[in-house]
């Protein structure tokens, strides 16, 4: 067996319980049941002091799953699944009258559930409808609940238009109160800010990540809109993600908006992970833009948002190195010194890593010139190899990467660094920092 079919059987394996102590855009999410979440193209929705978080399970023929939250890290998977039926696409919640619905799209037209209990319990709730007024069958769906308790259905239909239709009183498919016609775009989700409705849409490119942009309203029924305008970076692709919600978490210090991403693999399969992310919302200028962090995590109670202080450091170029890699300048380094021409032959391995004793994150600084000609790897004391991108699928697209292993407690820990790829992958090591709170 080679050393990239080792790595990608191995890579699986590497996914034990995290302890959920952080938001990690891209890694692998694990429940408390200890499996991976699985419920994408979804969204979350608060009653009382419990987040609901439903989507679809890319592992079970894309029923509906729902998981259950009280402090957005943490996550208990409901009685699962929803319902028998299979091939939903992008299920999302609704409330329009004393019963739970849910809406996706199967066969490309609107099916709905319905149940008096919002984690269990849903029936199928009359046959499949195109969208009103011209019968549109449809992709991807989102959804929106205005201050006024009026909710509404976003589809991008067919002929390229995102729609907005109100739901109705009885749960059925209403008029339409707006459509967005400038582009072949999808994934669409509301987020409003004094009284300003910002809709975040994908572009068409199937599973592969694009640059998600943002159009805005201060009319939701029927009002223009204006844009477009980019979220993030346009190199970076929206951090490897596309659009499926914006999540309000009103707190009694500060009002935080995050960003619900997918970050998929090639077919959108069970190996897909997730991209959250905090908001940052311009009212002067009405821009939104993704905050992007390594690790982050929100204060349900008073809305605001943190991110790890104490961390311990390992510089590459103090590390014991074998193999063609050599220690060179490093402009974007931390000490402007990194570790260069990193090939399948060469190791980086640091040496008395102080641990706490389990479950930790560690993140690994490196660049990657040619993500496509190299596979990164780690071994953590006399553990198999792990294949860092089955754990974090950040990895190769951003600076910080940070996943989870098993350390022991003290400084006993040796952690080794290498690549199944050439030197042409032009992967540079800057150090890795030990995550501590």
């Amino acid at each position: 067996m080679t050393l990239s079919q080792l790595l990608l059987t191995l890579g699986a394996a590497g996914l034990a319980s995290a302890a959920n102590s952080w938001i990690v855009p891209g890694a692998a999410w694990m429940s408390t049941s200890n499996t991976k979440i699985d419920a994408h193209g979804g969204m979350v929705i608060k009653r009382g002091d419990t987040f609901y978080w439903l989507g679809q399970a890319a592992s079970h023929n894309v029923q509906p799953y729902m998981y259950t939250s009280t402090n957005l890290l943490d996550w208990t998977p409901c009685k699962n699944p929803q319902n028998s039926i299979e091939w939903m696409w992008r299920p999302k919640f609704a409330k329009p009258n004393g019963q739970f619905w849910i809406y996706g799209q199967v066969d490309r037209n609107v099916q709905a559930l319905v149940s008096s209990n919002i984690a269990d319990n849903y029936q199928i709730k009359g046959s499949k409808v195109t969208l009103p007024p011209n019968g549109y069958t449809y992709s991807d769906t989102g959804m929106f609940v205005d201050d006024d308790g009026t909710w509404y259905l976003l589809t991008s239909a067919d002929h390229n238009n995102v729609q907005i239709n109100k739901i109705n009183s009885d749960g059925s498919i209403g008029s339409r109160a707006n459509v967005l016609a400038k582009g072949a775009y999808e994934a669409p989700g509301i987020v409003k800010v004094n009284d300003v409705y910002y809709l975040i849409v994908s572009g068409k490119t199937g599973w592969r990540s694009n640059p998600n942009q943002m159009f805005y309203t201060t009319n939701l029924n029927g009002g223009s809109w204006s844009g477009p305008y980019g979220i993030a970076p346009e190199a970076e692709k929206t951090y490897n993600s596309q659009n499926t919600f914006e999540l309000t978490v009103q707190g009694s210090k500060k009002t935080t908006y995050i960003y619900m991403g997918d970050s998929w693999d090639s077919d959108g399969g069970p190996s897909s992970n997730y991209v959250w992310l905090p908001m940052k919302v311009d009212t002067g200028n009405k821009r939104v833009t993704l905050e992007y962090h390594a690790q982050w995590k929100i204060d349900v109670n008073t809305g605001e948002v943190s991110f790890p202080s104490q961390k311990r450091r390992y510089e590459a170029e103090h590390a014991e190195i074998s193999g063609r890699a050599a220690v060179a300048d490093c402009a974007q380094c931390l000490s402007k010194r990194g570790v260069h021409k990193i090939a399948s032959d060469s190791e980086i391995t640091f040496r008395n890593v102080t641990g706490l004793g389990g479950r930790q994150w560690v993140q690994f600084y490196y660049r990657v010139d040619n993500r496509e000609a190299g596979e990164a790897h780690v071994f953590v004391n006399d553990e198999p190899a792990l294949n860092i991108s089955s754990l974090n699928h950040r990895a190769g697209y951003h600076d910080i990467v940070p996943i989870e292993l098993d350390l022991r407690e003290g400084a006993v820990n040796t952690i080794t660094f290498g690549t199944s790829g050439s030197e042409d992958s032009g992967i540079v090591l800057d150090g890795i920092e030990v995550v501590e709170d």
